[in-house]
């Protein structure tokens, strides 16, 4: 593995006019408004294609990105491999072939390009006469080529490293890393030799594979899918590379309550930007896809980003590449429908918003069990399990349910107990009021550890993720499963499901087949005795122990499955999946809820209700005010500062609180902007409340967001559009309307903006 001296440099990466602090994620620096030109966040973009005179269209090529260019190596144009370097300025939007001299790497493709320093390293390929079908061969030759200069230099370099194409390469702490590839033979592994130097490599290491992206994000490589044989997968591996321990991400995607991850492919591409990676294109299962896929690194979920109303799409390709400059992705050239050759060039924006918390925070108030106002009473010992009563009927109408009874029970016998004791006291009405005790819900057909692994599911639409195949964790998800079953949790069901059909092996298949037949959970079973059946295993668990202790029925039935397999049954009926964590939380606000409210928001005299445990969950500005400071008559006045926001701006706030909801009007924005008065996790609401106003504050708005804004960099930019634009300005009704202070700020304003020869020509004139 060559060794480069010195270090790499680096560049930290915002969003669009969002200024905030990137080494924490959960920073909540103050936000400064910049209302530069910018552009739309998830907007693609078609630039100016590579001109036939500059360089051929190309497929299996490279691109990298240095300073505010990229750089396009190589690859084929559908007759020929190529060798030239082309360059296209991302800021002049233009192309030109790259200055060169000294001897540059033989025509080749699906070779391997990095950036080091003010170098770029070229590695491998294919190399040879496609057109003629002759001198094909990989290579394992490297090259550098030095921007400043334009020199190509072939380096020469100790050790050996097999020949290869279609391979991972990296740069990470001064080194070149490169994974895997094709040999011409077969895929490579690397188990032994992953470079120049010998690494030990352990964990979950990847199948042998080609035509795969490698990205770096937080100190970590990622491989995502490609080619292994005739196999393609979708399976997304992590790499550290201070322990050289290989992990494979589960795809269990409900586990995570999140969307699928992509489907198998390969020939895509995968770049990393801030906590994210980015796959795009590649071929899938026949087609040419062309949506987007990011990957978070920190929740490990996936989803599909859905591009701005007004983007220009790439079509589905394959064998592209990608780079990223600044906070933006550049898509170039590809194989495209019916195997042309592209010399596109596309711009994606980025956007790196602090990231949503909400999950976290309903996390964090059931670990912490505060405010706790429902005490439920689980199986026959009576086991205690604290809980909170907006987030459980929130999201589960079964224990909805018996909390309303419940609660009836309550109120009946607090009812019989006043009336008690205005008899005894002879109604005397200065008796001391009781603080209602925790309501109590008694829960016989469940036990305390599965109902625990519920309630965090209702918190956070997850379940930790236990030690995978150890038997009994399975049996407890099992449990689990049982209860997500009584308590119609489809969500929770699926959950379940695949945590356990992920685990089941050689090891525990028994177990859990007995489990299953013990719960009556048909569909368990029936996943254990395919499994046990399988040509691969059977003969390996009918020579186990536990089978000779298994049930005689159970031993039947595995026997006879073995011997005539039932016919396969599909079923076309959709996966009812349930409803998600925000799903619930949006409807509990817009009114299924409104029963179980304990708290009066005062917005300027006008009631809204709300309920404590969710806004003390999202809000540490609420959270002191219940624990330490609670109001009597359990009603709070609502402001900024001095300041009453609108109806429609708290109903935003709110929103966001319940369900991190961040879409609201431009005039909204004015409000969550001031300094972080309600204490949330994080500086998120501000970030989207920003980029709304920049985009949306306009001559005809001005004078509202001037008047309204406690921003002192928006009420400066509000009156620099004024003065600027004072004719039109000046003529709108609303300008009368405005209080003394901002009218004297518009003058001083003014003021300032004319020159000492503008009121010289001024005075001239009359």
């Amino acid at each position: 593995m060559p060794w480069f001296p010195g270090a790499m440099s680096c560049k930290s990466k915002v969003a669009p006019s969002v200024d905030f602090d990137h080494s924490c994620s959960d920073s909540v620096e103050y936000l400064t408004l910049n209302f530069e030109p910018f552009e739309t966040v998830h907007r693609w973009r078609r630039l100016p294609p590579c001109d036939e005179f500059v360089g051929a269209r190309r497929s299996k090529h490279t691109v990298v990105a240095y300073r505010e260019a990229i750089y396009v190596f190589g690859g084929d144009n559908g007759k020929n491999m190529l060798n030239d370097l082309l360059r296209f300025d991302v800021k002049d939007c233009s192309w030109c072939r790259a200055f060169t001299t000294g001897t540059p790497p033989a025509p080749r493709y699906h070779h391997s390009a990095v950036v080091y320093g003010s170098s770029m390293f070229v590695f491998g390929g294919y190399t040879g006469d496609i057109y003629s079908n002759s001198n094909l061969k990989n290579k394992n030759d490297l090259f550098e080529y030095k921007f400043a200069t334009g020199q190509w230099t072939e380096w020469k370099v100790e050790g050996r490293l097999v020949a290869r194409s279609a391979h991972g390469a990296t740069v990470y702490n001064d080194k070149l890393w490169i994974f895997a590839g094709y040999d011409g033979n077969a895929s490579l592994q690397d188990r032994e030799q992953a470079c120049w130097e010998e690494i030990e490599q352990s964990g979950e290491i990847p199948p042998s594979c080609c035509n795969f992206p490698v990205a770096v994000c937080r100190d970590k490589m990622f491989v995502f899918s490609g080619q292994s044989g005739a196999k393609i997968t979708n399976n997304l591996f992590q790499f550290e590379f201070k322990g050289h321990i290989w992990t494979r991400i589960p795809t269990e995607h409900l586990l995570r309550g999140s969307p699928p991850p992509p489907q198998r492919r390969y020939g895509h591409t995968m770049v990393a930007f801030d906590r994210h990676l980015y796959v795009f294109g590649g071929a899938a299962d026949n087609t040419l896809p062309n949506e987007l896929h990011c990957y978070d690194v920190d929740s490990q979920t996936w989803e599909v980003i859905h591009p701005s109303s007004d983007s220009e799409m790439p079509s589905g390709r394959l064998f592209h590449a990608a780079a990223v400059i600044h906070d933006a992705m550049y898509i170039f050239g590809g194989t495209v429908d019916n195997n042309v050759r592209s010399g596109e060039m596309y711009r994606f924006q980025f956007s790196c918003y602090p990231k949503c918390t909400l999950h976290e925070d309903y996390g964090k108030l059931w670990e912490n069990r505060q405010f706790c106002d429902v005490e439920f009473l689980l199986g026959e010992r009576e086991e205690k399990v604290l809980g909170h009563i907006a987030i459980v009927t929130a999201r589960c109408k079964w224990l909805r349910k018996k909390i309303l009874q419940a609660r009836d029970r309550q109120k009946q016998k607090s009812k019989q107990e006043s009336s008690e004791d205005r008899e005894e006291s002879g109604n005397q009405k200065d008796r001391p009021s009781r603080a209602l005790p925790l309501l109590e819900v008694s829960i016989r057909e469940a036990d305390a550890q599965p109902f625990e692994v519920l309630m965090q599911f209702l918190y956070t639409d997850k379940i930790q993720y236990p030690r995978r195949g150890h038997v009994q964790d399975v049996l407890l998800i099992m449990d689990v499963y049982k209860l997500a079953l009584s308590f119609k949790l489809s969500r929770l069901e699926q959950l379940c499901v695949q945590y356990i059909e992920a685990s089941v092996d050689l090891q525990n298949v028994l177990s859990v087949c007995e489990n299953a037949d013990k719960l009556q959970l048909d569909q368990l079973k029936e996943h254990c005795l395919n499994f046990v059946v399988k040509e691969s295993h059977f003969n390996q668990v009918i020579m186990t122990k536990e089978f000779e202790l298994l049930s005689t029925p159970l031993i039947v039935e595995i026997v006879r499955r073995k011997q005539q397999p039932p016919p396969r049954v599909y079923s076309d009926q959709p996966v009812d999946i349930g409803t998600s964590l925000v799903q619930d939380m949006k409807a509990y606000l817009e009114g299924a809820g409104h029963e179980f409210c304990d708290i009066i928001l005062l917005l300027d005299g006008h009631p809204r209700p709300a309920h404590k445990a969710i806004l003390a969950a999202r809000s540490s500005y609420f959270e002191a005010m219940f624990r330490s400071f609670m109001p009597e008559d359990g009603q709070v006045n609502i402001s900024i500062g001095e300041m009453v926001p609108s109806t429609q701006a708290f109903e935003s706030m709110l929103r966001y609180i319940y369900y991190g909801d961040v879409n609201m009007p431009p005039e909204d924005s004015l409000y969550p902007l001031p300094p972080y008065y309600y204490g949330f996790s994080n500086n998120r609401l501000q970030a989207y409340c920003k980029q709304n106003l920049e985009m949306n504050v306009t001559v005809e708005n001005i004078l509202e967001a001037a008047d309204k804004t406690q921003a002192l960099d928006m009420k400066k930019h509000c009156l620099h559009i004024i003065v600027h634009q004072f004719t039109k300005v000046s003529k709108l009704p609303n300008l009368r309307l405005l209080s003394q202070p901002l009218l004297l700020d518009i003058i001083d304003s003014l003021a300032s903006h004319i020159s000492d020869k503008q009121c010289t020509e001024t005075s001239s004139d009359i």
